[in-house]
């Protein structure tokens, strides 16, 4: 008898513990995040939340048709704009010092035009005058671009670069002539903006961000510049740097810059095959950036 009250009370024991647990327990949550290191070299990840009594709800993302997606849904969503080709982004926010999204952040790309910040730098730092820089980073000029390049010794200028900014994906071209084949990434062109806000000289950073805030429409060569930051932000403020280029491997299109009164920094990066029109590319960039949360 004593036994069976024994056994009769710790059932009654592991009911109670049983029904504690049914009605105060939180549930168990998934939230899809995007983020990321605050160098720019994470990647769009999912993480989980498993919250206690009394904190604060997690916000849903919202599930607006026109509304960009996050975390996860970046993840996929991104790449489908790109459908033949390869696309890297990352954004950088210097306000919380976080990069909300980042993506292939670390796969390497002919650098086309975004090198010339690099040359920029280097012509800056020998005394060559401020309006030669600011034209050949407004109207991404070529010939200019060339003769600083050879004139701050061609390959020495990404070496340099590479030492002064922690860049720790970039290397020169093979060809020490060929300075749009410098080799980079979305990471690494991240900490380059990162460089110029936080530790260039002051008069340098006012010279180049002038200049990305006044880039022309069109390029020096006739290229129409205003594919990607541009044209997805319309007559938000920008300051932008970007980059096209065929064939070596395919064709490149790159949109980089400041946007949201230098709030975030930007780097969307693209390759696709030669089959892929510069419309087409274009219009893949442009959409990206598009997708981008919270930048405009």
């Amino acid at each position: 008898m004593r036994r069976a009250n024994t056994f009769l009370l710790a059932g009654l024991l592991l009911g109670a513990v049983i029904a504690f647990l049914v009605t105060e327990a939180q549930p168990y949550r998934q939230v899809v995040t995007a983020a990321a290191p605050a160098d720019g070299s994470g990647v769009i990840s999912a993480t989980t939340d498993s919250s206690t009594p009394g904190s604060s709800p997690v916000p849903k993302a919202s599930t607006g048709s026109a509304a960009p997606q996050q975390g996860a849904d970046l993840k996929t969503e991104l790449p489908a704009l790109v459908p033949q080709g390869h696309v890297s982004v990352v954004v950088y926010d210097r306000r919380n010092g976080t990069t909300p999204v980042s993506l292939d952040a670390h796969r390497h790309y002919t650098s086309a035009s975004l090198v010339k910040l690099m040359i920029a730098f280097d012509a800056l730092d020998r005394g060559t005058s401020p309006a030669t820089v600011r034209e050949m980073l407004s109207r991404s000029d070529d010939d200019l671009a060339s003769k600083l390049w050879v004139a701050g010794g061609e390959t020495h200028i990404v070496r340099e670069a590479v030492s002064e900014m922690g860049l720790a994906e970039t290397t020169p071209p093979e060809d020490p002539g060929r300075w749009g084949d410098t080799e980079i990434t979305a990471a690494d062109i991240t900490r380059v903006y990162r460089y110029l806000m936080d530790r260039a000289p002051a008069q340098q950073r006012e010279t180049i961000l002038r200049a990305l805030r006044g880039a022309t429409e069109n390029g020096a060569d006739g290229f129409r510049q205003y594919f990607g930051i541009p044209d997805a932000l319309g007559d938000a403020s920008w300051a932008v740097k970007q980059g096209w280029s065929c064939c070596n491997p395919g064709r490149i299109l790159h949109t980089s810059g400041l946007v949201k009164d230098d709030r975030y920094l930007v780097t969307v990066l693209t390759e696709n095959p030669r089959s892929v029109g510069y419309e087409t590319a274009e219009a893949q960039v442009t959409e990206v950036v598009k997708h981008l949360p919270g930048i405009r």
